[in-house]
C-alpha cells in the first residue's frame, strides 16, 4: 500500500493562475466554472481574489484533490 501525504491548501488570497493550477484545468474551463458561480464570489478587486472569495470558490467548486508546481 502506497502512503499518501496530506497536502494543505493555505486559505490566502490567490491569484487566477495559481487556482488553475490547483484545479489542474485550463483558463477557459476555470472561467466557465467562474462565471456559474460569479453571483456567490463577486467581483475580483485587483490581480488577487480575497480570501473570502477564495473560501466561497473552494466551496462551490469543492476542495482541490491534487495539484503541481
Amino acid at each position: 500500500m502506497e502512503n499518501s501525504e496530506k497536502v494543505t491548501i493555505e486559505l490566502k488570497p490567490y491569484l487566477t493562475k495559481e487556482l488553475i493550477k490547483f484545479y489542474q484545468v485550463t483558463y477557459p474551463t476555470f472561467a466557465k466554472w467562474m462565471k456559474g458561480i460569479e453571483d456567490k464570489v463577486g467581483k475580483r478587486v485587483g490581480a488577487y481574489w480575497s480570501v473570502k472569495q477564495v473560501e466561497i470558490i473552494f466551496k462551490e467548486l469543492g476542495m482541490p484533490k491534487t495539484y503541481s508546481f
